[in-house]
């Protein structure tokens, strides 16, 4: 499988980069671990991590000099965690310190170390753990080594006691070591101390904390100095080398890899929220709620913008590493058949809005990902054709003759500009595209007019075929106008016909009325509104500036969204994911609606429609501009959609071309009655009313019905193209009245029905 996106490569997916402050630290404690503990009160199990980590929790909360807190994003914003203080308190109100005993069996291997400081014995202390023969050489009578000049000693020699109480090792105080050829030992680790003995030693490049002397290891104060900071550096050495010694008893090599911990993280300050620090009330250390407070300023920073920003992986708590995952064994299962399911639903989810590329630091496009592997599923006849049917028939309404049209201006020669208002602006209000066209012509008297849809529905539908074919049909029928700049209403028809048909220029209709000084028809009296960008537009900064420049001329105020401009996030129309996964559907059109309580102000028809379908105030555009609607417009079901579509065809031949024959909108072959409440189901769950008048009259003409004994209702079912259609109705005395609807993908075997 292909991880390569336009412009990212998935495997590089930052998901699991260390946080900046566990990149800092010598021991490289886990920290969003550790505060995800703390911020909800798990002092013991805060405690445990660090304990497992820093080896002597007592001594690195007393003397860490902090190199977090030089890289926490909070100190730009207001003050960087304090950390040792709630290291400090894990320490406090942990119910157990005492360290972990672990019952393994005795190893047969003999390491020696050279040296009782902090690295000597950090290091004596976790091979110990793992049941080493550990044996401990100092030259003075005492342990400790540089701590007796940075702590009291009631303070060291207790921690040095209480961690070593699990353990068996050998020291031998007042022994000093002259040669290391002496030591009959399996490995040996020499940390003898900012200048100490260092017996020769060269060091070698090819291995962490290995010399040239095969079994022989150095670190500690010894080589990182006796700088600031050198004793936790020293300590995390002693800890450290562990895994490499391990490494050279188990298979003799001294290469084990260097780990340097670093961080790709990349974080805004600007996006960081203000929030007080947290100090002791007793100004030396926190009680328990101080300590939770202060834990909970800490962001645990982590590469999660897109958990975070797209609906998608918010939603399912995915990162774009899972996705692929996932994806790879949909697209290529161990199962007989050929066929995965695991992320099947998921790959037809994604709106395809380009937000999770725009918020990536890697330009990691996962919907791009997903449209690619869409495409690959659905070659291979593995993507329910369920998820995109209605939508893809849709579109072939509107490409076909009922709606489609293609024309210049009666006696037009060359039309500079032709007017591609999309297939929704209309089927939203047919006046927003006569008004805009009469507009146009006002302006530019050759301007044409193409009906017609993008191919945006074969595309997020990852059918190559069908989408090539429209795409052939939008670039002859632009040829046969005359090769003009085509002017969109919509951005996302402008975005499909850039990627796809780029030779074809384009400009918006809305820039045209900015540039030539369009008076707004409605007076907004100051009212506060909210400008929601549609997705198409992220890349279009001169569309959404000079949209909002209309609607302040318009008289009302601004307030901006938390994401617009290059943030516009998808109002859940793109990829026409209702029909795969309403409930995320819904979720999305939530998340848009109750950013503020203010009306919006949209320049995408469908944006505009999906909010005013949950009673989001919402405005188009062009009810400014031509003063046609308020913002609590009804918007049309799916049906009156439809019908929209052959009204404005109607209205635009009546109009502008005399003569012509449009089609009518289909008649339905009897009276059927829909409750406005069952209408909007209807449209919710993609069922044209048509369809639903054809099963009551297949039911009534053929008597294939059941009737509900208690409601008196009758049910029957009609097989229309891949779907079977039910309806439950009851007779009126001049028709029927429709009680609900429904359909399924399941074939009903007629002939069978009729020999039971």
């Amino acid at each position: 499988m292909n991880l390569e996106t336009k412009t990212g490569n998935i495997q590089d997916c930052l998901q699991n980069q260390a946080a900046f402050c566990t990149a800092a630290c010598p021991f490289g404690l886990d920290v969003r671990d550790f505060i995800e503990k703390m911020q909800r009160g798990a002092f013991n199990a805060a405690y445990r991590l660090y304990l497992n980590t820093v080896g002597f929790p007592g001594i690195v909360s007393a003397l860490c000099d902090q190199p977090c807190q030089g890289v926490c994003p909070r100190r730009v914003t207001d003050e960087a965690i304090s950390l040792r203080r709630l290291e400090a308190a894990a320490l406090n109100y942990a119910r157990n310190t005492e360290p972990n005993n672990y019952n393994l069996p005795p190893k047969n291997k003999k390491v020696a170390i050279v040296g009782a400081g902090l690295s000597g014995l950090a290091c004596a202390l976790r091979l110990a753990s793992r049941k080493y023969d550990v044996t401990v050489f100092e030259h003075s009578n005492r342990i400790g080594g540089h701590l007796w000049e940075k702590l009291p000693p009631e303070v060291f020699l207790p921690e040095f006691e209480r961690q070593f109480m699990h353990e068996t090792t050998t020291l031998r105080l007042e022994t000093e070591v002259t040669s290391l050829a002496d030591l009959p030992f399996d490995a040996i680790y020499v940390a003898t101390g900012a200048g100490g003995n260092d017996f020769g030693l060269v060091s070698d490049p090819n291995g962490a904390f290995a010399s040239t002397t095969p079994g022989v290891f150095i670190g500690g104060s010894l080589t990182v100095g006796n700088t600031s900071g050198s004793n936790m550096q020293a300590l995390a050495d002693g800890l450290n080398v562990v895994a490499a010694i391990e490494r050279y008893l188990k298979v003799g090599s001294m290469n084990q890899p260097r780990e340097t911990l670093s961080t790709k993280l990349t974080l805004d300050p600007a996006r960081v929220e203000r929030s007080e620090p947290v100090y002791p009330a007793d100004g030396l250390a926190y009680t328990r709620d101080e300590a939770i407070l202060e834990a909970k300023r800490c962001l645990r920073c982590s590469c999660d913008a897109c958990v975070r920003f797209c609906d998608l992986m918010h939603y399912f708590k995915k990162y774009p590493k899972r996705i692929a995952e996932e994806v790879e064994l949909t697209i290529h299962p161990g199962t007989l058949d050929g066929n995965g399911t695991i992320a099947t639903r998921f790959i037809s989810t994604c709106n395809q809005c380009g937000l999770c590329k725009e918020i990536c630091p890697m330009d990691i496009d996962t919907g791009e990902f997903l449209l690619q592997n869409h495409r690959i599923m659905r070659e291979k006849g593995a993507m329910p054709w369920a998820f995109h049917d209605f939508w893809l028939r849709d579109m072939e309404f509107t490409n076909g003759s009922a709606a489609q049209l293609a024309r210049k201006p009666a006696g037009t020669v060359q039309s500079k500009y032709a007017f591609f208002p999309g297939c929704q602006l209309g089927a939203s209000a047919p006046q927003y595209v006569t008004e805009s066209y009469r507009w146009l012509l006002g302006q530019s008297p050759d301007t044409a007019l193409m009906l017609q849809c993008c191919g945006a529905p074969a595309e997020w539908a990852g059918d190559e075929k069908i989408h090539a074919e429209v795409l052939a049909q939008l670039r002859e029928n632009w040829l046969e106008l005359g090769q003009p700049t085509l002017v969109f209403a919509c951005p996302t028809c402008k975005q499909k016909f850039g990627r796809y048909l780029p030779e074809i220029p384009g400009v918006f209709l809305y820039d045209l009325m900015f540039a030539a000084g369009l008076a707004p028809a409605i007076a907004g009296d100051g009212e506060t509104v909210s400008v929601f960008d549609p997705c198409a537009s992220r890349d279009e900064p001169e569309l959404q500036q000079n949209i909002r420049q209309m609607v302040d001329l318009a008289g009302f105020n601004r307030q901006p969204l938390p994401l617009e401009g290059k943030q516009a996030a998808c109002c859940s129309w793109g990829g026409q994911v209702s029909t795969t996964n309403p409930r995320y559907a819904r979720e999305v059109v939530s998340a848009r609606i109750t950013q503020n309580d203010l009306s919006y102000v949209a320049y995408c028809a469908n944006c505009r429609d999906i909010f005013a379908v949950s009673q989001k105030p919402v405005y188009h555009i062009l009810d400014l501009m031509f003063g046609l609607h308020g913002p609590n417009r009804v918007p049309p079901t799916l049906t009156e959609r439809r019908n929209n579509r052959i009204r404005l065809k109607a209205q635009l031949l009546s109009e502008f071309w005399e003569g012509e024959s449009p089609m009518e909108p289909e008649k339905s072959p009897i009276k059927l009655t829909i409750p406005p409440e069952v209408r909007q189901k209807l449209s919710d769950d993609t069922l044209l009313e048509p369809e639903i008048a054809r099963v009551v009259e297949h039911c009534e003409r053929s008597g294939r019905k059941i009737q509900h004994p208690e409601s008196g209702n009758f049910s029957g079912h009609l097989q229309i193209g891949n779907l079977t259609y039910w309806a439950e109705y009851h007779p009126t005395e001049d028709g029927f009245v429709l009680v609900r609807a429904y359909s399924h993908r399941m074939s009903i075997d007629e002939a069978v029905s009729d020999r039971k």
